[in-house]
């Protein structure tokens, strides 16, 4: 359909691109570089689709969208900007924008952007935010990445529906910051938000913490206690590392969200479940689906909407802003200025990070709290990554455990494969003897070869780690990776 296109954006050169690319399609496109101008041609009745920036000389194009929106109830708005954070997401589909773009945008992404405006009838008039002064933002994320952008933009739609979300993405890429961001920015951020790591609570405990349990229910249930679904109750339950949730638990977790209650621990009577649930993990649950480790019914009632984090090597670009960010809160807490040279910061955007986000903020911690330069150069850094350990090689509690229940499923597999007979003897042995070479590689990996170190890390004599090294012919390679 052939139709009539405002165009408000102070940059003539968009300007001219958006007119070329729509009026090649047939549309006539009126463009203007103010808000005062779109606004009267809106109140005039004229266009049939609004393109606008959001920084503009006379206005705020996000101002600019409730109030077409009660004007001009079927009249569409696209939202493009500059300003590609979060926020500038959330504030202009809570508002009433069809679609936000962020710039650069690509034409071919406009374009269908616009195809699907002029096609889609709006339901009725728009009933979103109150066009009010905005508090001074604080962004929960940080990052203008094109993998950011398309985060934000989800994030953006999300936050308005009750909908279970999958999180997926390596350790240290902020899984629990997007899970926050849903429920702060949500319908439910009137409620609690609470957090559990399945990876961290013994497996003979995870229902309990999960669901609660009753006074008597077991030996040392000296008093009734409220699990997280009670905690959560109207709000949020973040479910972090759901991939080393055991069996059991799996099959009540399903029960709740398929009949929307439960039972404590214990307990007979059924307690009706209000909290929208977010999932997180690092495992690949399809692969956990094939082994028979996680229930198939469970992973898709909680991949309704699947949301993958980039981890930081595939947004090298967002390192210096996170940079910033990382010093100014190490400078709110008390730690001096700090700023880093140019070397420095091209040789941390050329970094692999393996801890991903996490691991940089540790970096940026130590090197405001340990050298006494105001300005960090490229040897001090090199100095800190050659010394300190990654993020990722670094043994947490919830680390040791998710290894430990790893191991039990491997050993399972194991004697299902044996149920015929019995292994042969020797597997202590031979199980201790898999997990310490890997274990022991990993340490000098992570130490750079340094057996000192690595023996520290390991809680044992050096002299007892260069005898394993021998006995195990393991190869030592000593310098940065």
């Amino acid at each position: 359909m052939n139709a009539t296109i405002l165009v408000a954006d102070d940059d003539r050169a968009i300007r001219t691109v958006l007119g070329q690319a729509l009026g090649r399609l047939g549309h006539d496109v009126r463009s203007t570089g103010n808000a005062a101008t779109l606004w009267r041609w809106v109140d005039e009745g004229e266009g049939d689709l609004v393109i606008t920036d959001v920084i503009m000389p006379d206005e705020n194009g996000l101002d600019l969208v409730p109030r077409i929106a009660k004007r001009r109830p079927e009249l569409r708005v696209i939202v493009m900007s500059a300003q590609n954070t979060l926020l500038t997401a959330v504030k202009a589909t809570e508002r009433g924008a069809f679609e936000y773009l962020p710039k650069p945008f690509d034409l071919k992404v406009l374009v269908d952007c616009v195809q699907r405006a002029l096609a889609t009838p709006r339901a009725g008039p728009f009933e979103g935010a109150a066009d009010e002064a905005d508090p001074e933002e604080r962004l929960p994320l940080i990052g203008r990445s094109p993998a950011m952008q398309e985060i934000y933009r989800v994030l953006a739609r999300l936050m308005g529906t009750d909908l279970t979300v999958m999180i997926s993405g390596e350790s240290g890429t902020g899984k629990e910051l997007i899970a926050r961001a849903l429920h702060d920015y949500g319908q439910r951020s009137h409620g609690p938000f609470v957090a559990i790591n399945m990876a961290a609570i013994p497996r003979d405990l995870i229902e309990s913490e999960l669901f609660g349990h009753e006074r008597g229910a077991f030996t040392g249930a000296t008093q009734r206690y409220a699990g997280r679904f009670e905690q959560a109750e109207s709000g949020t339950l973040f479910l972090d590392e759901i991939g080393d949730m055991p069996i059991e638990a799996q099959t009540r977790l399903l029960r709740v969200l398929q009949e929307g209650e439960y039972t404590t621990v214990g307990g007979r009577t059924p307690i009706s479940a209000d909290v929208r649930i977010i999932a997180a993990t690092h495992h690949d649950l399809r692969h956990l689906v094939r082994q028979g480790l996680f229930r198939e019914d469970l992973f898709y009632r909680l991949n309704v909407v699947p949301l993958r984090l980039p981890p930081l090597r595939e947004r090298v670009e967002d390192v210096p802003a996170l940079l910033r960010h990382f010093l100014s809160l190490a400078q709110q807490e008390g730690l001096p200025a700090k700023s880093l040279d140019t070397a420095a910061m091209d040789l941390l955007k050329g970094y692999r990070w393996p801890g991903n986000v996490r691991e940089l903020e540790n970096l940026i911690r130590r090197l405001a709290a340990l050298y006494s330069q105001e300005i960090i150069t490229v040897d001090i850094v090199e100095q800190e990554l050659a010394e300190a350990p990654p993020e990722s090689a670094q043994v947490e509690l919830h680390e040791a455990e998710s290894l430990g229940a790893a191991v039990e499923r491997h050993l399972k597999d194991y004697f299902a494969a044996h149920n015929d007979a019995l292994p042969s003897a020797g597997l202590y042995n031979r199980v201790l003897k898999e997990v310490e070479r890997p274990l022991i590689e990993l340490s000098l990996a992570a130490t750079r070869g340094n057996q000192s170190r690595a023996a520290g890390m390991l809680g044992v004599n050096r002299n007892t780690l260069r005898k394993k090294i021998r006995e195990l012919d393991i190869r030592v390679v000593r310098g940065l990776k």
